[in-house]
Parts: C-alpha cells; structure tokens; sequence
C-alpha cells in the first residue's frame, strides 16, 4: 500500500472533522476508499464520526462489510478528492480516499483503485507459487519512456542469483504477452552484476491461456524461460504447460479466386479508373478506390456504398459511377475524413500494386487476403499471402500507423499459414494454380512507413524463434503516391 515518505503527526481532531464532513456534504455521491480496496458509499445513515484514543475516527459499512479508521490528517485536497492519513493496526500510517463518485474524473481515480486491488491479488499469488523468493519490485505506476503500461501489474521476484520478470494481465487487457517481453527485457537491461533473469511469468485469465500458448511455442528457449499461469476472478491461479493448452483452431476454405465469373455488367467496374478489384475468401470481389471499398460482388449479388451497402442493378451503375468519381476526389483530399479513413486498405493497394519493388523474388500474382482468415479477431492490419517464385509462401502484414503488437498479432497469422501449408493445404485447396507450393515454413514481412514502426518492436522480435523468418520492410512517408523501400532488415536488427 502507498505511505507517506515519513510519519505525519496528528491535526486536532475537531478542526479535522469539521473540515471532513464540509467536504463530504458538497459531494453528490461521497465515498472512501482504500488503496487495494473496494470503495464504501458514505450514504447518510452508514457512516459516522467517533472517537478513539483521542484521534478521530471515521466508519462506514454496507450489508456485509465494514470499514473503521483513525483519521490523522488531510494530506491532499483536490477538487473532487481529500487524500487522508489514516492509522492502521500496528500504528501504521497509510493513505485514503474520499472522493466524489459522480464527478467524471472519480472514473480515473476509481480505475486507480482498481489496478491495486489487482496489484494485491498479484502479490498473492507471487507468494504462493514463488515460495522462499524474494519480491524485489511490484508495480503498476506508468513508464511511458519504456513502454511500461499501469494496466499491467509486473514484478521482478529473486532468489540469490536467480530472478524472473513476471506480469499479470487484467481480464479486459489483452497483449499481455507484448508487455511481458518489454518487461524483461527492461529488467535484464537493469539486473545487478551476478544475478541472471531466467525468464518471464505470465498470469493470464483462463480465457487468454490458449492464444497466449500457441504464440510461446514459437519464442526461442534459448533467449528466455516461460511459464503460464491461469488465473480466476477470485484471484486463485494455478500453474499451466504451454504443451497443453489446446491446439491451433485454424481453417483454409477452398479457393474459389481463379474460378470466379462475373456478369459482365459486374466485372466492368475493375476497368473504370482508379478502382481496384479484390477477390476474397469464399467467391467474393471487392471493388476499391485507394483501398476504400465502395461496392461487394457475394453470392450472385452486388452491393454498393460506403458504410451502408444496398443491392444495386445494371441501371444503378451510373449513380455507382458517380459515387467512384467522388470517392477518386475525397480521398485525394489533404485533410477530409475519407483521406484518412483506412489506411491500412490503401498501403494493402500499394503492396498489391508494386509487390516485386518489396521483394524482387515474389510473383506478381495471385496475392490472397486473409486466408486463412481469423475469425473473430478485427486486428487493424492487411493480411496477404503471396508466393516466391522458388514455390515458398510468404506472409506479409501491413500496418500504417504504429502499433506495439504488430509482431506478435503477426505471428498469429504466420503460424497458421505454417500450419496449413505443413500439410500441402493451400495445394489440394486451390490456391496458386501452376505453383509447386513448398511445404517449408513462410518468410514473414513486416511493412509499415519506416517512422512508424514501434520502438519496442526490435526488443519483440529479439525473443522470437529463428524458425520465424522475419523481415521488417520501411516504405517512404508518401506511400499513398507511390511505394518506395527505404530499408529492409532482418530480425531484431536495427537501422544503421
């Protein structure tokens, strides 16, 4: 728990609760709270001011609990929240909170709350599974200069010259495993001569084990020890093996690209200018204007428009051409909303567009999307699969705008791709017709706009398996003219 830096003496008792009870009277919805604790309504008829020991004492309490403290002093007054010294067994000093619920700022203070009672469940469990191991560091404070999230309880437990960074992820915060690695990392790069960092420990909510697993059995042993934890809301965890955390769930739907025939009035949008057309999983086009799609050819039907689609007919083209010559404008536009919007879909169109300026050894075409698709997950990145000319798959992730986890979400792709083309799936479904499909494991290209990749991403990948052919491609700033390589770098290695 928070204490004050040195022990505060006590303010009379009167003049303390004078100034307490005019705080709680201009407060709408008043309650208290601990550090690590559940907050208590200060209703009307629940709580009072007493005496004891000749301090002042303040009680609350609901149905089934109570809370009773001496109250020294009023350390910080704010709008909205008193900061008090309190008195705990032992003679103790630590901190609490009254505050107004029902001021918008009360959300941050009560989610501040909420990381340490989670931090508390975390101490917990560190000393049940870590018996006789000392806890050199527990924290949730913010460190953005390292990339250090408050969302995300971390600890550096240590026996001798033994240590393990460890990190526990809340049940509405996923990414643990992206945190955990810029974790250790950071705790190695600060560990005291003669003490090694073994590895990480991950506490998970049992929902997360599963995704978390598949990715650790890709991470090199050799760079970092791991071990799982599941955890329930009651804050009891029990020790996991990766190994059985389940299978990879991953299906590959029979290509329908190269067999797709399309009404004639239908398949003349791909030659108006500007538009794109993109055949999709499951016998589907998309038509696009710099990414954008403006109209979807899917089961014997085309619809069209931006965000809500209808059917449309032979007699709706013009107004579809119209729509396309608009979109051509606003999207060209510095500074509309449709400029902006999709990023991602349009650095997918450049890729598509200049795919041998990436990497001279892939074929021009076919290049698939999202196949095998991730059901469920709407990630924020392009997912292609293309082909070498040698026969070797190679997955390529695109993402505009920076993003920690784009390493690992990638590798959630990657494996698979892996996975599918082990067992010569992409052969026997369809796809790339007149290849010799390898069955060797994908090459993985990261592309982004070389300022945009994240900081941490060469730390990410230092920990990944050298199986993982991994390449980060940085494109110019002024990709959505023309797609031009600035660098191109294997691995963790870094520019220059």
């Amino acid at each position: 728990m928070p204490k004050p830096r040195r022990p505060v003496a006590p303010v009379d008792r009167e003049h303390l609760e004078i100034a307490i009870r005019a705080f709680v009277d201009r407060c709408k919805q008043p309650v208290v709270q601990e550090p690590g604790d559940e907050a208590f309504p200060l209703l009307p008829d629940r709580h009072q001011y007493g005496l004891s020991a000749g301090r002042l004492m303040l009680s609350a309490w609901d149905d089934v609990r109570n809370w009773n403290r001496r109250i020294l002093a009023v350390a910080h007054h704010q709008t909205g929240r008193l900061t008090l010294v309190i008195e705990k067994f032992g003679g103790r000093q630590a901190e609490a909170w009254i505050f107004d619920s029902d001021r918008p700022e009360a959300l941050q203070w009560d989610r501040q709350g909420d990381r340490m009672i989670v931090r508390e469940q975390f101490r917990l469990m560190l000393r049940r599974w870590f018996v006789g191991w000392e806890l050199d560091d527990l924290s949730t404070e913010r460190d953005l200069q390292h990339t250090l999230s408050a969302n995300y309880p971390r600890a550096v437990i240590r026996q001798g010259k033994r240590a393990w960074a460890a990190i526990l992820a809340p049940p509405e915060a996923p990414h643990a495993l992206s945190f955990g690695l810029i974790w250790l990392d950071y705790v190695r790069s600060r560990r005291q001569p003669k003490v090694t960092v073994e590895g990480l420990a991950l506490f998970l909510p049992a929902h997360e084990t599963q995704a978390i697993a598949l990715r650790l059995r890709w991470l090199d042993p050799a760079k970092a020890l791991f071990t799982l934890f599941a955890y329930s809301p009651d804050g009891h965890a029990i020790p996991l093996d990766p190994a059985d955390c389940g299978n990879l769930q991953t299906s590959l739907e029979r290509c329908q690209h190269s067999i797709l025939a399309l009404p004639d009035w239908v398949a003349q949008l791909a030659a108006w200018p500007h538009v794109e057309r993109v055949s999709l999983a499951g016998g589907t086009a998309s038509f696009r204007v710099f990414g954008l799609e403006f109209a979807r050819w899917r089961n014997g039907e085309l619809r069209g428009g931006i965000d809500d689609k209808r059917v449309l007919h032979p007699n709706n083209l013009p107004e579809l051409r119209s729509l396309v010559a608009e979109l051509v404008n606003l999207r060209s536009e510095h500074g509309s909303i449709l400029h902006q919007r999709g990023p991602e879909a349009w650095l997918e169109m450049r890729v598509r567009e200049s795919i041998t300026t990436l990497d001279a050894r892939l074929c021009p075409e076919p290049i698939y999307g999202q196949v095998p698709a991730l059901a469920g997950l709407d990630r924020g990145i392009a997912d292609l699969l293309a082909i070498e000319r040698s026969g070797r798959l190679v997955v390529l992730e695109i993402k505009a705008t920076e993003d920690i986890h784009l390493p690992l979400q990638a590798l959630d792709y990657w494996m698979r791709v892996a996975w599918h083309a082990e067992r010569n799936e992409f052969t026997t479904h369809g796809y790339f017709p007149g290849h010799a499909i390898s069955a060797d494991r994908p090459r993985l290209l990261l592309v982004a706009p070389a300022l945009e990749f994240h900081p941490t991403t060469e730390t990410i990948l230092s920990y990944f398996s050298s199986v993982v052919a991994v390449e980060r491609m940085g494109v110019g700033l002024e990709w959505r003219q023309e797609l031009r390589l600035l660098f191109r770098l294997h691995g963790a290695a870094r520019p220059g």
